[in-house]
C-alpha cells in the first residue's frame, strides 16, 4: 500500500498541476490535459508489460527499474521547453515507470490470498486512492510556493529515495502448492461463463474503459472546475483529496462486499452508484455541495477497479494472474486518459462541463450493460446443470 501510494503520484500530480501547466504554456484546456492522457496511457502499457514480466521474474525487478525511470522523468519534465515535450516525456517516463506501482502490485497481492481475496485485493488497490489523498494538497502547496517545475524535481528525488528501499519487501515470491496449481489450471472461462477466454478478457477490458471514462471527468477536472467557478484551485485540490479519501473507505467496504457476492455483482453495484453520483454534479455547483458530492462520488466508485481483479481470479488460472489482472486494470487507465481528454475537448467546445458530465454518464451506462450481460451468461451454466439434474431425477 505504501509503495503504491508513492508510485501512483503520477496519476494525480498532473491533475493538480493542470491549471499551472496550462497557464505556463498558454494552451487550451484540452491540450493541457495531454500530459495526463499520455501519462495514463503509459501507465496502461507499462502495467501490461510489467504484469507479464512479474509472471516470469517476480515483481521486484520491474518495480525497481520503473521507480528509477519515473523519478528520472519528474526531473526531466521540469525543464520541458514546450507542452508537447512535457507530455511525451511524462508518458514515456512517469507513465511507464510508475505503472509497476499499480496493477502489477495488485496482481502480486492477489497471489498471496485464497480466503478473503476480495478484501486483500481491495486493500492492495487502496494505495492508488491514498495517493490522491496525500499528494494533491502537498503538490498544490509547493506549486503555489515554488512553481510546478521545482515541485516536479522534488517529487522525483523523494520517490527515488523512499521507493527503492521499500521495494525490497517484495524480494520474496509467492509459492503455490501443487494442489492449488492443479486446481487453478483446470479453470475454464468457457465452462464458467460460456465464452472463450479472449472474448471474456476483451469484454472486461471494454467495460473497464467505459467505467473509467465516466470516472475520469470529476477526478481529472475537479481542480480546474473549481477554478472556473471562482472557488480557487486550492479548494479543488481539497475536494479531490476528500473524494479519494472517501474512495479509500469505499475500497475497504467493497472489499467485504466482494467476499460476499463476488466480482460481477460488485461491478454492477459500483457502476450504478457511480452513475448516480456523477449525475449529482449536474444540478449542484455550490461550494458545500461540491464537497458533499465529491465525498459521495468517492464512496460510489471505490469498488469498481478491485472488482475486475476479483473477476479475473474467479475465471482464469492463477499462473496467468500477473498478465490478465494487469491487462484488465491497465485498460481502465485508457478510459481515464480518454475520459480526461474528452471532458476537456467538450469543455472547449461548449464552454461548460455539463455536456462532459452527460457524456460520462452515457459511458457508465454501457459499462453497466456489459456487467448485466456477463452476469446473465454466468447463470446459464448453472441453469443448464439444474435442468439436467431435474431431467435425471424425473
Amino acid at each position: 500500500m505504501t509503495l503504491s501510494t508513492l508510485g501512483c503520484v503520477g496519476m494525480w500530480s498532473l491533475v493538480v498541476a493542470l491549471p499551472a501547466v496550462q497557464a505556463d504554456f498558454n494552451a487550451p484546456r484540452a491540450d493541457a490535459t495531454l500530459p495526463y492522457a499520455l501519462t495514463t496511457i503509459g501507465f496502461m502499457i507499462g502495467g501490461i508489460i510489467v504484469g507479464r514480466w512479474a509472471d516470469r521474474f517476480g515483481i521486484l525487478p520491474p518495480l525497481a527499474g520503473g521507480t528509477i525511470l519515473m523519478s528520472l522523468g519528474y526531473v526531466l519534465t521540469a525543464s520541458a521547453p514546450s507542452l508537447l515535450v512535457f507530455a511525451v516525456v511524462s508518458g514515456v517516463t512517469i507513465g511507464l515507470g510508475g505503472a509497476a506501482s499499480f496493477a502489477p502490485l495488485v496482481a502480486d497481492a492477489s497471489l498471496w490470498f485464497d480466503r478473503h481475496r476480495g478484501l486483500a485485493i481491495s486493500l492492495a488497490t487502496v494505495g492508488s486512492s491514498l495517493a490522491g489523498v496525500v499528494w494533491p494538497p502537498i503538490i498544490q502547496h509547493f506549486i503555489a510556493a515554488v512553481g510546478w517545475r521545482q515541485t516536479h524535481i522534488g517529487i522525483g528525488l523523494f520517490c527515488l529515495a523512499t521507493m527503492l528501499p521499500l521495494s525490497l519487501v517484495l524480494l520474496r515470491r509467492p509459492v503455490f502448492h501443487k494442489a492449488t496449481l492443479e486446481a487453478a489450471s483446470t479453470g475454464s472461462t468457457y465452462q464458467a461463463i460460456g465464452l472463450a477466454p479472449s472474448v471474456t478478457q476483451g469484454l472486461l477490458g471494454f467495460a473497464g474503459l467505459c467505467c473509467c471514462v465516466a470516472m475520469s471527468m470529476p477526478q481529472v477536472h475537479l481542480v480546474a472546475y473549481c477554478g472556473d467557478l471562482g472557488y480557487g484551485t486550492a479548494r479543488g485540490a481539497e475536494m479531490l483529496a476528500v473524494m479519494l479519501g472517501f474512495g479509500v473507505a469505499s475500497r475497504l467496504i467493497f472489499g467485504w462486499v466482494l467476499n460476499f457476492i463476488g466480482g460481477l455483482p460488485t461491478l454492477l453495484l459500483g457502476s450504478a452508484m457511480q452513475a448516480i453520483a456523477l449525475a449529482l454534479y449536474l444540478p449542484f455547483n455550490g461550494l458545500v455541495s461540491l464537497y458533499v458530492i465529491s465525498a459521495i462520488f468517492g464512496l460510489a466508485q471505490g469498488g469498481i477497479v478491485p472488482s475486475y481483479a476479483v473477476i479475473i481470479r474467479e475465471l482464469f488460472p492463477a499462473q496467468e494472474a500477473g498478465l490478465r489482472v494487469s491487462l484488465a486494470i491497465s485498460v481502465t487507465l485508457a478510459g481515464m486518459a480518454l475520459g480526461g481528454w474528452l471532458a476537456g475537448a467538450i469543455y472547449d467546445w461548449t464552454g461548460s462541463y455539463a455536456a462532459a458530465l452527460v457524456n460520462g454518464i452515457a459511458w457508465n451506462i454501457m459499462n453497466m450493460a456489459i456487467a448485466v450481460w456477463l452476469l446473465h451468461r454466468r447463470t446459464l451454466p448453472r441453469r443448464s446443470a439444474a435442468s439436467r439434474q431435474q431431467i435425471l431425477s424425473a
